[in-house]
Parts: structure tokens; C-alpha cells; sequence
């Protein structure tokens, strides 16, 4: 199947020169907005994003136009992050709150519409129960929830620049352009203490300063959306579901250092979101929010969308600059610092999707609102995801300093039936597990570092008593093998030596020298490569060995993985025969 599906054609848009033609069009959109819910006409609205369609919404979205015709109004909208309802529609009728539907398949849709379906209800977007149907805030995947990023993501058409508009998208651009100045923009999100969110927690404000005070021109600003590791699908989400947000915060970010033109650099392997974005800019520039002396503001904000091969080690700031300007993606040592000399050698200012994507309601309400939400060193909220055996997967967006127990066991539902819970992978592929014991820590920037954790970009990998301690850490260390870019000798060899020791090991081949041997080579790959992949390489394999000696001790001395699932368990005949 597909992994997109045909974008709409585009709708007409007036070009706006004023601040006042803006006004005017907010109006408009939220007329329509209000008209919409408020009508005499039911409204159906489907989940499509690229989680659903590979779950065949696209089915369920052509289902509803065929059968509801002109009596309903049917839209597209796009995964809220609770995949494990996917695909899920939500049926407005008149005189009636929005209930939301999961779980379903193109044949539920004549009943769905005949509202002869009730037991597949998730939620009511209400304050009250609807027919015994519970408030979707109030179900346990949502109640832990404060939705700030993800506030728009399954209400609005991603589509649709004029239903952005409407719930509020370019409002805060537009104080930006007229009634704050630079250093008054870049106070508000000093003052909100919002940290990177791709996993490095640098704090925004200080690398906007840095940025405006550089005294180089042009000056450039790049949003890192490459979001390469494995396990983590916030930024897609958010490219799905509200991409105008995330040019937004560009866009700010570029009045506010001074910067001549925005750049989001993308990964290739997320097309959805890279229609749906690439839309979102080609509408703001129609519109005149792009371009030369926007909305008679005497500011001039150009912009322009790259796309990543799909090396994870783009994802590093400066080999992504380095695969913006078109030539082959590899970091360099620092000093200069990309706020000092990045693009083209030019200032740069580089952040996550997830930071810029917060900070329209940064500017809108104030840093010290943001930073009232969270911990005293990690403010505002963060987007997680989750892969493994547990029943609620998908993306949420809870307050800093939120539990790994609460996000586990309340919000994702808890653990599959059959499945027990061994451990959870933190930080990527770029740090150790938690057990049972590390639970009741709070996850934030800082917490989980001193058991060998971290937070990261918010990845997490659960896994139960069917995976090998010895065979996951094999699969990480090879991950970061593959993604390195050699350019720097210990992580070129290193990380090709672990994987082969842990075969050794897992071939039921290996000694008591090889754990020591392991600490070592990785004490050289820490210590030694030239950037964050290389330096944090070897931490999920030494945190496995940590956390799960036992096992390892298995495999070595007593012949046997525990698990059974290591080369090791198919005994000697299969292992002299090369199976």
C-alpha cells in the first residue's frame, strides 16, 4: 500500500500585504471554523496519517464519502498519536458533542453513520458522558495529557491553511512582526527555559542570543527534523498533523536572529509529512506570510525544505548543515559553533521540530507560562513515544517530570497480556535500560543520567521476558555500526569490534575476557570519536551489561540463553553446521 495518498488540490488564497488584510482572513477562517461545528450538517472526520493508512483508513475515508454523499460533511485529519486506536473517526451531529470511534474497518462505516455502533466509542470531546460514552479526557491514554504541541493534531485538516489560521496558527508570527522586537521575542523564550528537545537539552534562549548578537551575514536558521533513530515518530506526527506550527516557529525564529532564510530539513523517509509540509509552505507563501517585506512589515523571511538519504548521522547538527548545502552529511569539531559559522559558513541557528513547534504558544502566552509547567530544571512539556508489548501504544505529550511508572503503566495501558515486564531502552540508541527498580523516576533532562539513562529525544523501547538482554544490545551496537559515517577512526572500527564480540557471545563462543574487553574498546569509542554518535555508542550495550549481567554470565559460562532466542539456543549440531 501506499505510504501517501493524493494530496488535495490546492484551494484559492487571497495574497495578504497588511497586517489588517491578516485580521481580515483570521476572521474569515474563524467564521468558517464556528459555522462548521455549529451547522446543521453532520461532520465526519478521519484519522489519516501514516500509521492509519498502513491499518487501511484510506478505505475508511473513501467508505464515508461514498455513503454519507451530500448529507455530511466529510474531512481528512490526522493521527492524534493514539495509534492504537487507528483508524479512528469522529462523528459531529447536530445538537450533539464530537464522539470519537476506533478501531475500525471500511464495513463498520454504514453503521457508524446509522449511529447503530456505539460499543466501538472511545471518547466524547465533552465535559460530560454522551449516551454512557466517557469524556476522551478522561481516559487514561489522554488524562495525564497537557496538549500544547500536539493541540491542533486530529482537530484540524493538515491540509488546510485557513483551518490553521482559524485555531490560532501565525498569531504569535504576527506579534513577532509588528508589536515585539527582536530582543523582546527572544526574552519570552529565555525566559521560558524551554531546552532542545532532540535530546541534547541546550536552552533555545541562549542560541537565539548567540545567533542575533553574530555579527556575520546572511544568517540562517534550520529546523532539524530528520529524526533518524528507530524508535521515535514525534516529529512525523507533527509534520503530519499541524504542520503550519512547525513553520511558524521557523519563521520566528528567523525575525528574531536576524535570519534571511528557514530551512527544515527533513527526513526521507517520511513522505506524508514531507507532502503535507511542503503544502503548508507553498500556502503561507500564497498567502504572502513568506517572502520579501511580509505583510508590509519591512521584513524579509524567505524559505526553502530539504530532504534527508536517510543517515542517521544527519541527524547531527553539523553534518546536517553539511547535507543542506548538498555535499556529503559528516560532523566536524567544534569550535566554530554553528551560531558562529554553519551554513555556508554563515551563523546558524539550528534547533528540533518539537522546540520550534512550541514556540508560537511560547510568544502568545509568555515564557513564565511555560516554564510554570514542569520541573525546576526541565520546563514545559515533551512529547514521548513508545514501541513494545504494551496495549495503548503512541504519542503523547505529558508535563516534564512525569514518572516512567505513570507513562508505562497508566497512559500506554500497561503490559500486553502474556507479556511481563523486563526492562525499558531509554535515550534512543544513545543510552542504557531501566528495570523494574527505576520506575518511580521522573523522566526529564536530567534524572534518568545517574542510573544510566536518558531521555533523549523521547524514545522508549519496552521489552518483556522474550528478548534477550544479549541479543537487544547486538541489535543497538549494530544500529550505531551501519549509521556510522567513518569519518573518525574509533567509532569506524569500534563499533564493528563490540558487534563481533557480542556474537562471540551470542554463538555461545565467547569468555569472562570479553566483558572487560567490551568496557575497554568502549571507553576508547566514548573518549574518542569526533561526535555525539560516536560518544554515546557503546552506552546501551554497557547499560544491557549493567542491568542484565545475569544473562550475559548465561551465555558464557553456563552455554544457554535464558531467553531462547540467541544462536546460542539451537545447540552445537545447528552452530557446527552454520545455522
Amino acid at each position: 500500500m501506499a505510504a501517501t495518498e493524493p494530496a488535495p488540490a490546492p484551494s484559492p488564497l487571497p495574497t495578504l500585504s497588511s497586517r489588517a488584510d491578516f485580521e481580515a482572513f483570521q476572521r474569515r477562517a474563524q467564521d468558517r471554523w464556528r459555522q462548521l461545528w455549529e451547522g446543521d450538517r453532520t461532520v465526519v472526520s478521519v484519522s489519516i496519517g501514516s500509521c492509519s493508512i498502513a491499518k487501511d483508513a484510506l478505505a475508511v475515508l473513501g467508505a464515508c464519502r461514498e455513503i454519507a454523499g451530500d448529507r455530511a460533511v466529510v474531512r481528512e485529519v490526522a493521527c492524534d498519536g493514539a495509534c492504537w486506536m487507528e483508524p479512528w473517526l469522529e462523528i459531529k451531529r447536530p445538537g450533539q458533542p464530537p464522539v470519537i470511534y476506533g478501531n475500525l474497518d471500511p464495513g463498520d462505516v454504514p453503521a457508524l453513520l446509522a449511529n447503530q455502533l456505539e460499543g466501538k466509542a472511545i471518547g466524547v470531546r465533552a465535559e460530560q458522558p454522551f449516551n454512557s460514552i466517557p469524556p476522551l479526557a478522561e481516559h487514561p491514554f489522554y488524562a495525564h495529557q497537557q496538549r500544547i504541541v500536539l493541540a491542533n493534531a486530529g482537530v484540524i485538516d493538515p491540509y488546510s491553511v485557513e483551518e490553521a489560521v482559524a485555531r490560532g496558527a501565525y498569531s504569535a508570527y504576527l506579534k513577532v512582526l509588528f508589536d515585539l522586537s527582536p530582543e523582546e521575542t527572544i526574552a519570552e523564550v529565555t525566559a521560558a527555559n524551554i531546552r532542545g528537545r532532540g535530546g541534547a537539552g541546550f536552552p533555545a534562549g541562549i542560541k537565539w542570543e548567540s545567533g542575533r548578537k553574530a555579527r556575520a551575514r546572511p544568517k540562517f536558521v534550520v529546523c532539524n527534523s530528520h529524526e533518524g533513530e528507530p524508535n521515535v515518530y514525534k516529529d512525523r506526527r507533527i509534520h503530519e498533523g499541524d504542520p503550519h506550527r512547525i513553520l511558524e516557529g521557523i519563521l520566528i525564529a528567523c525575525i528574531a536572529c536576524g535570519a534571511e532564510r528557514g530551512y527544515n530539513y527533513i527526513g526521507g523517509e517520511y513522505p506524508l509529512a514531507i507532502q503535507r509540509f511542503k503544502r503548508a509552505v507553498a500556502d503561507a507563501e500564497r498567502l504572502g506570510l513568506i517572502g520579501r517585506n511580509v505583510l508590509g512589515s519591512g521584513k524579509d523571511v524567505f524559505f526553502r525544505v530539504r530532504t534527508g538519504g536517510g543517515a542517521y548521522i544527519c541527524g547531527e547538527g553539523s553534518a546536517l548543515m553539511y547535507s543542506v548545502m548538498g555535499v556529503r552529511g559528516q560532523p566536524r569539531t567544534k569550535p566554530p559553533r554553528s551560531v558562529e559559522e554553519g551554513i555556508w559558513k554563515r551563523p546558524t541557528v539550528a534547533n528540533n521540530t518539537e522546540t520550534l513547534a512550541a514556540i508560537p504558544d511560547i510568544v502568545n502566552k509568555g515564557g513564565a507560562w511555560f516554564a510554570s509547567i514542569g520541573t525546576e530544571k526541565s520546563k514545559g512539556t515533551k512529547l514521548m513515544t513508545v514501541q513494545g508489548p504494551l496495549k495503548t501504544m503512541g504519542l503523547v505529550e505529558v508535563p516534564m517530570g512525569v514518572t516512567m511508572r505513570t507513562l508505562l503503566f497508566d497512559v500506554w495501558g500497561g503490559m500486553r497480556e502474556a507479556s511481563l515486564f523486563k526492562g525499558v531502552q531509554t535515550g534512543g540508541v544513545s543510552a542504557g535500560p531501566l528495570t523494574e527498580e527505576h520506575l518511580d523516576l521522573p523522566i526529564d533532562f536530567d534524572s534518568l543520567a545517574d542510573v544510566g539513562g536518558m531521555l533523549g529525544s523521547g524514545g522508549f523501547a519496552v521489552f518483556d521476558q522474550h528478548v534477550c538482554a544479549v541479543d537487544f544490545a547486538r541489535y543497538l551496537t549494530a544500529f550505531n555500526r551501519y549509521e556510522s559515517c567513518s569519518k573518525c577512526v574509533p567509532c569506524r572500527l569500534g563499533n564493528p569490534a563490540l558487534v563481533e564480540i557480542i556474537d562471540r557471545i551470542r554463538f555461545g563462543r565467547g569468555s569472562l575476557d570479553d566483558l572487560p574487553l567490551i568496557e575497554r574498546t568502549s571507553k576508547h569509542i566514548v573518549e574518542l570519536s569526533l561526535c555525539g554518535l560516536g560518544q554515546v555508542a557503546p552506552m546501551p550495550l554497557l547499560g544491557m551489561m549493567k542491568q542484565f549481567a545475569d544473562e550475559f554470565r548465561a551465555h558464557i559460562v553456563d552455554g544457554v540463553c535464558p531467553a531462547g532466542v540467541c544462536p546460542i539456543s539451537a545447540g552445537d549440531e545447528a552452530l557446527a553446521a552454520g545455522d
